[in-house]
């Protein structure tokens, strides 16, 4: 009981002192559950100070392996994983792009997760409700070395372009298509393995603002790009009217054509960027 006392004591002096966004929990539901009162007492007293100082509730609170009724009071977290499909309540994925605390061997080795690949885990988890808490390990000094660096810029890189896709969207009729929809490895933790293959063939949407946004996860080698959910008087938006199609970080419209079995956009002879390609798609009843 002392234990339990003084941990609920000191998480409340946190939230007290900083005023946290998130409080994030390493543990199923909430700390030393059920066994104990405490984390739900800490998550009472957290929601009630945010609602009191903000007047509206904007605090989040994480727990792993939540039933559905404590997901309603919960961020679901899955570590290292994502989820299957499209949530309908918000969840994270917490990963890291090498160890949870610093390897100097990942440094020596140069084994860190390449910008491409976070970039791909994070089209994937949007298009399925899910946010992305990403851990950048820092040595002793607190500097980031050479290698997280590089990977900082990569990414910083991708992200100036491919921004507009990403933030405040919101997940789509369906999260995707192609191969890599099916047989994904399952996860450390739960869900399917965040870091995974795909093809030129994987698509995932997401729509914000009467927009649709489609991320195509590899670079064709025909030049083409066909996506069956959008197809004329079928697919996911029947219909839906297509009237341009930009690739983000150029300044021609892509030229496209659409029939009964698909939308199929003509890519650009030269790629924009190297991973993760976002269209903006834009027209009439595109978006629920």
């Amino acid at each position: 009981r002392e234990y339990c006392e003084k941990f609920v004591t000191r998480i409340i002096d946190l939230i007290d002192q900083t005023d946290p966004d998130l409080v994030y929990f390493d543990d199923t539901v909430l700390p030393i559950y059920p066994g104990t009162d405490m984390g739900l007492r800490i998550a009472a007293y957290y929601y009630n100070t945010n609602l009191a100082k903000r007047g509206k509730l904007e605090a989040v609170m994480t727990g792993k392996g939540l039933n559905p009724q404590q997901h309603q009071c919960l961020v679901l977290d899955v570590e290292r994983g994502v989820t299957g499909g499209i949530e309908a309540l918000p969840w994270q994925t917490d990963t890291c792009i090498g160890g949870w605390h610093y390897d100097h061997r990942l440094l020596d080795e140069h084994k860190y997760k390449t910008a491409e690949s976070v970039a791909l885990m994070l089209v994937d988890i949007i298009s399925k409700n899910g946010c992305l808490q990403l851990n950048i390990p820092l040595p002793g000094h607190g500097v980031p070395d050479s290698d997280e660096r590089k990977f900082l810029a990569e990414f910083t890189q991708w992200m100036d372009t491919n921004s507009p896709g990403i933030y405040a969207t919101r997940p789509w009729k369906v999260y995707g298509e192609g191969p890599g929809m099916a047989g994904a490895p399952a996860g450390q933790f739960g869900g399917v393995r965040d870091v995974r293959p795909y093809t030129a063939q994987d698509v995932r949407f997401v729509q914000k603002d009467g927009v649709l946004y489609a991320f195509m996860m590899g670079w064709p080698d025909d030049g083409k790009l066909t996506l069956t959910s959008l197809a004329d008087g079928g697919g996911e938006m029947p219909n839906a009217k297509v009237e341009r199609v930009e690739l983000l970080g150029m300044s021609e419209p892509v030229k496209f054509t659409r029939d009964a079995t698909a939308l199929t956009l003509t890519l650009p002879e030269k790629k924009v960027g190297d991973f993760a390609y976002c269209f903006k798609i834009q027209g009439n009843g595109l978006t629920s």
